[in-house]
């Protein structure tokens, strides 16, 4: 049996944040990247959010892509208890712990935190330097997460 370090070290975990409007037309790269990353990288996770158009794609992309990498776990994370009946389509769902104590307001803030504590890889949709999008992406460049922008194709 491996150690903890050589555990960790394969069980890589990627996250996504973009703008609302991000457009269809990248998907394609957008399944190259996370192809690359499964098979180059070692990531078997990935968390997804449920608000806007990369959340969508990337969730379509991912449950098409687990035919051919049957390892790889997908779990839609949500910020809101009420968006739980209305995800059932999407797999498996979590809620980050603690969201319970958080003020509605603040819900997405608190999920996307959670999500870029969680992952080493993010990849982003960003094309403007304001928005949660842009935030989220900076934020994980602060904690040295591997950011990868498919906005810069």
């Amino acid at each position: 049996m491996g150690n903890i370090d050589d555990w960790l070290e394969s069980h890589m975990k990627c996250t996504f944040f973009g703008h609302r409007d991000c457009p269809n037309n990248i998907k394609d790269y957008l399944e190259r990247i996370i192809v690359e990353l499964i098979t180059e990288n070692n990531v078997d996770t990935f968390y997804i959010g449920n608000q806007g158009n990369l959340d969508a794609m990337a969730r379509v992309v991912l449950n098409r892509l687990k035919t051919a990498h049957p390892n790889i776990k997908i779990y839609t994370v949500l910020a809101y208890l009420r968006d739980a009946d209305k995800c059932l389509d999407y797999g498996k769902t979590i809620l980050p712990e603690g969201f319970e104590n958080v003020p509605l307001r603040f819900a997405i803030d608190f999920r996307n935190r959670w999500m870029v504590k969680q992952s080493d890889y993010v990849v982003s949709y960003v094309t403007r330097d304001f928005g949660g999008a842009h935030k989220f992406y900076q934020l994980a460049q602060k904690q040295n997460k591997t950011v990868i922008n498919i906005a810069k194709q």
